[in-house]
């Protein structure tokens, strides 16, 4: 038994079956790389946007990216029903008109229940939330925000280009037209403790945000993180550590809050460091493994104070 409320559970909980995320390239770029906020990116984002790629690479259309992801999903997991996820770079970073005909595009297809758009919070306005809260009536919708930390100076470190109050001012514009909110947060950030990590947690849950994606902070080739690591500036967390940090982190959500993700899921030929990243079930096990070490769960101490924590 998990102790804490996992995604595939709360879908079967939506569906009474199965349902599986198609990860989707729209071929959108972001502020943070064209110029409009910056030229670099995030520290630790790669050229695909930390996605698939299959766009920006392959000029794949997204009814052509559903359609092979779907043969494989099919056979994997012997999922009949879908959300598209639009998952690389900032998938609101366009006219609403323009965004609507994409979003069109991938809930056409007869077996898509939902849709799940991955964007950065200084990348939506009203029209855009106005015109995305309308697929709620037929389908399943998120909007996924990346934070990543509650502290401005490590925003600032990692070069991502917008502030903790921006994403605070898209929570509560999205709560406002009744969207679900999921946020992305990496533990082992460059100059982050354990105090300062645990203060991103409870800053999430005085919010009205429904779900949480929580990445661990690995090297991939090529980013500006990598050069850090290469020099020795930056030292990546141990399996171990983060999932005691995974753990000290679900402790203080709320136990309805649906966790969404517990690692990351870098490529093997991409990854630098650390090497267990990529042992996603090995991982994932270690953090059970913790919660049940620990006898604890999602929620025990959410709302409370707790000293030195």
């Amino acid at each position: 038994m998990k102790r804490y409320r996992d995604f595939n559970t709360y879908l079967r909980e939506q569906f009474g079956e199965r349902v599986q995320r198609i990860s989707l390239d729209s071929g959108l770029g972001c502020p943070n790389r064209d110029g409009t906020v910056s030229t670099g990116g995030c520290i630790f984002c790669d050229g695909r946007g930390s996605g698939t790629g299959a766009f920006t690479e392959e000029r794949e259309s997204l009814t052509r990216q559903i359609s092979k992801a779907e043969k494989f999903i099919r056979k994997r997991y012997k999922a009949q029903k879908f959300i598209a996820y639009f998952q690389s770079f900032t998938n609101t970073y366009a006219p609403a008109s323009y965004l609507k005909r994409l979003y069109d595009e991938a809930l056409s297809h007869p077996r898509m229940v939902g849709l799940s758009v991955g964007t950065r919070p200084d990348c939506i306005d009203e029209e855009i939330l106005d015109m995305i809260s309308l697929y709620r009536k037929d389908y399943l919708v998120w909007m996924e925000y990346g934070l990543q930390s509650a502290y401005d100076r490590t925003l600032r470190t990692i070069n991502r280009g917008h502030s903790v109050a921006c994403f605070e001012r898209a929570v509560h514009l999205t709560h406002n037209v009744g969207l679900n909110i999921c946020a992305h947060v990496i533990l082992g950030l460059p100059g982050e403790d354990r105090r300062m990590m645990l203060e991103t947690a409870r800053f999430i849950a005085s919010l009205p945000v429904q779900g949480i994606k929580i990445h661990l902070l690995y090297v991939i080739r090529g980013t500006p993180l990598a050069r850090l690591y290469d020099k020795g500036a930056f030292c990546c967390l141990e399996r171990d550590e983060y999932a005691n940090l995974v753990v000290d982190f679900l402790e203080l959500l709320p136990s309805e809050m649906v966790i969404q993700r517990l690692t990351g899921d870098p490529g093997k030929s991409d990854l630098l460091a650390p090497d267990w990243a990529v042992q996603k079930m090995k991982n994932l096990q270690c953090i059970q493994d913790t919660l049940e070490r620990r006898e604890t769960w999602q929620g025990r101490l959410y709302g409370k104070s707790i000293t030195g924590a």
